[in-house]
């Protein structure tokens, strides 16, 4: 499979996509007035301790307080793999220690603390942070205040792994933890000395600054998104780096020179005249990944909706005609839709609670197949999914996806004005049957017949179009002069009323 990184550059925002196999899969966007935070560590206040969720909320200076939960307070491992490691056959039960400690046993209110963002604030949410500090370098990722050797799962040769975990504790000290990471395969003791080296420099640094900062405040930044995407995501099976700014391409090669030479020949500055995003198509996909549907190579589609407590996704036969029969159809489509929904959710960085509503299917074999297909898809996933290990009764999958940042969705678009966000608004004539309860409620007290209707144009339309059978029977029916003036400002279902004789607004004075 080829792999591409195609970054873009303006003055209000950079993008990089990664490509596979010419098809977009992600999508990272920095903005001056939305900086990437995740991995920046702040100097911050406990504001409040809640033992009843086991957690903290910490003023790290931003608009919304941060939380840490307790398993956050001594460090997570989930994403390190200790089981190739000897010297920690204890590692197990020192985590289950952890778990037992109570958050209140550890902060207290009031308290300064050194904190690290995870989790970017999203919706109304803040950020998440954790206590335990790791510094990602090329190679590895030192751990402070620890002392053990992790490897990443990604590197799955065993004999490869104890290497690099012997060689990680052999330049190691003993307060210091070292996460050994995909990009150190084949890597020998000379560059992990170097990384780990600049590693502890900035630690240093780190924890100096910190010592004289009041609280709260930022102590550290992480790189900007470009140089991280170079430290994290350029590894060998990279094809290619096109970067369409000469200084970024500058700058990109000179990294490389000290911390992978051999991978600068793969990196190319773009000099076309068409924006290296349509040159791409990757604009396209852009564009695409903002709608609902997505249709499928072969007729059929998926509907993508994000709701406020999960995300779901429908898998439709639309207008596939491959299959003999429903059965046939179903499976087919619904393999089809696995590659498609790992894309999209990578792409549009679906994250949370997930659930996917397959064609149903009667075959067992059918079933164990289209899970096994998204699994299997679901691997060159960044991010940490978990998914059920079958299809309910209901062709239902659960799943899970980690969650780092807003999606794409929210990203790049905004709630809609007229409907809130939900999709439907209020139609015209039920509007128009709650102008007629309105004027009912008001009848057996108003004195005032001559009143004055403020509607948004689409309304008033509605109201003229058929006169004999809406504004006509308003007038009979409370036997009122009834004056329409049209307001383009208004919400679409927005009405007010207003006494002509006093020049005043009375919609509230009868409203249930």
């Amino acid at each position: 499979m080829r792999k591409d990184i195609i970054v873009e550059t303006a003055t209000h925002e950079t993008r990089i996509a990664i490509l596979e196999d010419d098809h977009l899969v992600e999508l990272l966007v920095e903005r001056p007035e939305n900086e990437r935070i995740v991995g920046n560590i702040c100097k911050g206040t406990v504001l409040a301790v809640m033992p009843s969720i086991q957690a903290a909320f910490i003023d790290i200076g931003m608009e919304k307080a941060a939380f840490l939960h307790a398993s956050d307070v001594s460090g997570s491992s989930d994403w390190v793999d200790f089981d190739d490691d000897d010297d920690n056959q204890d590692s197990g039960s020192r985590r289950r220690r952890e778990k037992e400690r109570l958050i209140q046993d550890m902060v207290k209110d009031g308290q300064e603390i050194l904190v690290q963002i995870t989790k970017e604030p999203i919706g109304t949410k803040g950020s998440r942070v954790t206590a335990q500090m790791s510094l990602p370098g090329r190679f590895l990722v030192l751990v402070p205040n620890e002392n053990y050797v992790g490897v990443s799962r990604r590197i799955d040769d065993w004999s490869e792994k104890r290497r690099l975990r012997d060689l990680a504790r052999s330049i190691k000290s003993d307060n210091i933890g070292v996460i050994v990471r995909t990009a150190a395969l084949g890597k020998s003791d000379t560059e992990f000395k170097n990384d780990l080296k600049m590693l502890t420099q900035l630690w240093e640094k780190i924890d100096k600054q910190a010592k004289k900062t009041p609280a709260p405040a930022v102590i550290h930044k992480d790189m900007e998104i470009t140089s991280g995407m170079i430290r994290d995501l350029f590894t060998p099976d990279i094809d290619s780096v096109i970067i369409d700014s000469k200084d970024i391409y500058q700058e990109t090669l000179s990294y490389l020179k000290s911390v992978a030479p051999k991978l600068r020949s793969r990196v190319h500055l773009y000099d076309g005249t068409t924006p290296i995003f349509d040159a791409y198509g990757i604009e396209n996909e852009i564009e695409k990944a903002l709608h609902r549907k997505v249709w499928l190579k072969h007729g059929g589609y998926i509907v993508i909706d994000p709701t406020e407590a999960l995300v779901t996704i429908d898998v439709n036969s639309g207008r596939y005609a491959g299959g003999h029969g429903h059965e046939e159809t179903a499976f087919h489509t619904n393999m089809e839709a696995c590659g498609e929904i790992a894309r999209q959710m990578r792409l549009r960085d679906v994250g949370g609670i997930i659930v996917i509503d397959f064609i149903d299917m009667d075959e067992r074999n059918h079933r164990k197949r289209v899970c096994q297909e998204l699994d299997n898809a679901l691997k060159r996933d960044r991010s940490r999914t978990r998914m059920s290990k079958e299809l309910s009764e209901f062709g239902l999958i659960e799943m899970t996806r980690q969650r780092i940042r807003p999606s794409l969705l929210f990203s790049f678009t905004e709630a809609c004005p007229v409907c809130d966000g939900t999709g439907r608004i209020m139609s015209r004539m039920t509007l128009v049957t709650q102008i007629g309860r309105w004027m009912k409620r008001a009848r057996s007290s108003l004195r005032e017949k001559h009143l004055k209707l403020k509607v948004h144009p689409s309304v008033a339309l509605c109201l003229y179009e058929n006169e004999d059978e809406k504004l006509t029977a308003l007038k009979d029916e409370y036997r009122i002069q009834l004056d329409i003036e049209e307001d383009p400002f208004f919400h679409v279902e927005e009405f007010r009323v207003f006494s002509v004789k006093q020049n005043l607004d009375i919609t509230d004075e009868y409203k249930s």
